[in-house]
């Protein structure tokens, strides 16, 4: 999607690369306005609840955690376990089809305002490099000066605080995989008995400094595969940042007292103000790009220059190509409510998976190499071994009862009780009269009680003497 009656040779080369294949330095200049004003509430309460989020907990279980060392994983204080796999992944296909509904519609807006790299990078980072090194110009100047005492104090200062910021970052990560209690001791206890996590604090800050303080812009148009998903995800009808031509062009320096329109003049006044503010380089005047992460400064530094100028804002806005195109109030497009159906299906489905998710797991199996035995003249003897996962928060004072009326069942040890987060194993003697057996294989229904309420069933075959 691009302006009518321009050439496209933009699309063959990346803003930040020159000819030579060497990287151009990103200089954006500092910009403020309303949209910024709105991406600033969203991205701080975003982080506020990405650094308090390890210290919630509910019922004694974090917010959310990845331990995928004790493969435990902790949604909403809901603990899930590998036997649980089935349900992230109608997870994650759930969550494929809400990047396809959501770039269909508002194309790449999540990167500029929710993806955690830009919030980091343009709300954190670059904030305090505007505060250390000035705007657009002087980081210009202190990147062409030598390294005299006055570049050395700056290129300090502002690392030293990007490394600091980093370290909590890899901090907040870390608990986010092996919980707040367990990254606590690593940090009070001594270093000698955690090297593993001391060596993962390190990395982590390693990364997180070299992505914020060199790559930059370079994960977004890069990286990111969400970037290049932008090429057969967006179509005509897709909501994106986008440059009103039919009104912009033809481009011409603003002069006092001129009527722009009888001299064929379009209202862009070509100052290039929202190439300068772009933090990923490119000119928006071309049309939709994949560096584009849909931050809005290009529609903040028109709409200031508008009002300067005295022309109506919104010449760069959101609108889709086919908004532009033909003057007509955006709306959802078949292909959208589509895919818009297929995601409710999905996650109405993902809803009723965990819905239905039993608490408890329970399994019995014979123990291997055993057989029947009799203990008198009447009863049959099978051993077999009861395997239990208590996926709940609670703990539970367990009991097993045959609920098919056939048999006798003795857990060696008698009743027990079960943690939460706890997985046990118990040998189980089940007992059978003779008279009751039906064949080699005789079907037993095993219950799993709590408290006196049945949570699971299982069935086994009772081996016992064929007729």
């Amino acid at each position: 999607m691009g302006q009518e009656g321009r050439f496209d040779e933009f699309r063959d080369k990346i803003a930040t690369v020159d000819a030579d294949g060497k990287r151009i330095w990103v200089f954006p200049k500092k910009q403020l306005g309303k949209f910024f004003n709105k991406r600033q509430v969203i991205a701080y309460s975003l982080l506020a609840i990405l650094f308090a989020g390890p210290f919630i907990k509910i019922d004694g279980e974090p917010l959310l955690m990845a331990n995928i060392l004790e493969r435990k994983f902790v949604i909403f204080g809901q603990i899930f376990w590998p036997q649980d796999m089935f349900i992230f992944a109608f997870a994650m296909v759930a969550m494929i089809v809400l990047v396809i509904v959501f770039t269909v519609v508002f194309g790449r807006l999540f990167c500029g305002w929710v993806c955690p790299q830009t919030i980091f990078m343009e709300m954190v980072f670059r904030r305090i490099e505007y505060w250390i090194d000035g705007d657009w110009n002087e980081q210009k100047k202190l990147d062409r000066m030598p390294w005299n005492g006055h570049k050395i104090y700056k290129r300090s200062l502002k690392w030293g605080i990007f490394w600091i910021i980093s370290f909590l970052i890899a901090n907040t990560f870390l608990a986010y995989i092996i919980g707040i209690d367990e990254l606590r001791l690593i940090i009070v206890d001594d270093p000698a008995n955690h090297i593993g996590g001391l060596f993962a604090l390190i990395a982590f800050t390693t990364i997180f400094f070299a992505v914020f303080a060199w790559f930059r812009e370079q994960v977004c148009t890069t990286v990111c595969p969400y970037g290049r998903l932008q090429g057969v995800l967006l179509d005509k009808d897709s909501i994106v940042v986008a440059y009103d031509y039919k009104r912009g062009e033809n481009r011409a320096p603003m002069r006092k007292t001129e009527d722009r329109k009888e001299e064929g003049k379009g209202d862009c006044i070509d100052c290039h103000l929202c190439v300068n503010v772009c933090p990923t380089g490119i000119d928006i005047r071309n049309g939709t790009q994949l560096e584009c992460v849909n931050c809005t400064l290009c529609m903040d530094a028109c709409d200031h220059m508008m009002d300067r100028v005295g022309l109506e804002p919104g010449l760069i806005r959101f609108d889709s190509e086919e908004g532009i195109r033909t003057g007509k109030k955006w709306k959802l497009s078949t292909r959208a409510k589509a895919y818009i159906v297929l995601m409710f299906a999905i996650l109405g489905l993902l809803a009723a998976l965990i819905l239905s998710r039993s608490e408890v797991e329970f399994k019995i199996l014979g123990i291997r190499g055993t057989s029947y035995s009799h203990q008198n003249d009447t009863l049959i003897v099978n051993l077999y071994e009861a395997d239990i996962l208590n996926k709940s928060n609670n703990s539970h004072d367990l009991e097993l009862r045959v609920t098919s009326g056939n048999a006798l069942v003795e857990v060696v040890g008698g009743d027990f009780s079960i943690e939460k987060g706890e997985r046990i194993k118990k040998q189980v003697i089940i007992k059978m009269n003779e008279k009751d057996i039906e064949g080699p294989k005789t079907r037993v229904v095993i219950g799993l009680y709590a408290e006196g309420e049945l949570l699971e069933e299982e069935d086994i075959n009772f081996s016992g003497p064929g007729f």
